[in-house]
């Protein structure tokens, strides 16, 4: 196999700490976002959508969308379960690893994207150059405020995000509440559930590399 990884996207972090979980080590290339590595013909030979992460298995399937990859190390590699073990379960676990990604990582790439000068005329990832829109970047930043508000409601009962384990929407989510520092964002001070357990999983040697 081999991982196309890029060490400062969120979305990459997303498959890294996936892999680690799993205890895999696998061969991998940085690709550098800033110097626009992932628009050369080099890469979009391997993704022609131009995005990272990208997965490269032992079939030569390339897998460009971090639920795949994790669903195809999950089947692969089945211990430790982190999709879910139970049909209850695996439902939560996706379901919450929508929620993470509509409602916590799109506002953060939103807010990012639209009111940042690195990212002009690169509002959205891929091939095409997209104009910033201004009142996107707002919105954003109250969908990301509205986001740590639910984070918090859930993880005051619940010990982890989807279940009563570790699972991938824990590790989405934290990448994403994480990343939020690039739009000045952090989880509140009275949200005591949510930095509770935002600690607890950036101890773990996963959130490490």
């Amino acid at each position: 196999m081999l991982f196309y990884d890029c060490s400062t996207a969120p979305n990459p972090r997303r498959a890294r700490m996936f892999i680690a979980e799993k205890g895999l080590e696998i061969e991998s290339r940085d690709i550098s976002i800033a110097a626009g590595e992932q628009l050369q013909p080099e890469f979009r030979a391997v993704n022609p959508r131009a995005t990272i992460p990208v997965l490269v298995t032992d079939e030569g399937t390339a897998l460009t969308e971090n639920l795949g990859i994790a669903a195809y190390l999950e089947a692969r590699f089945p211990e430790p379960p982190l999709m879910g073990r139970t049909p209850d379960e695996k439902g939560l676990v996706m379901m919450w690893n929508a929620i993470a990604e509509q409602q916590g990582g799109a506002p953060v790439a939103e807010a990012l994207r639209n009111g940042h000068p690195a990212f002009k005329d690169r509002a959205i990832p891929g091939p095409a150059n997209h104009a910033q829109i201004p009142e996107l970047a707002q919105r954003g930043v109250a969908r990301v405020a509205q986001f740590f508000d639910l984070l918090e409601e859930r993880l005051s009962e619940s010990p982890f995000v989807a279940c009563d384990h570790f699972t991938l929407a824990d590790i989405s989510t934290f990448v994403f509440v994480d990343f939020a520092r690039v739009i000045k964002m952090r989880v509140p001070e009275g949200n005591s559930a949510t930095r509770a357990w935002y600690e607890a999983i950036k101890a773990r040697p996963s959130a490490q590399i």
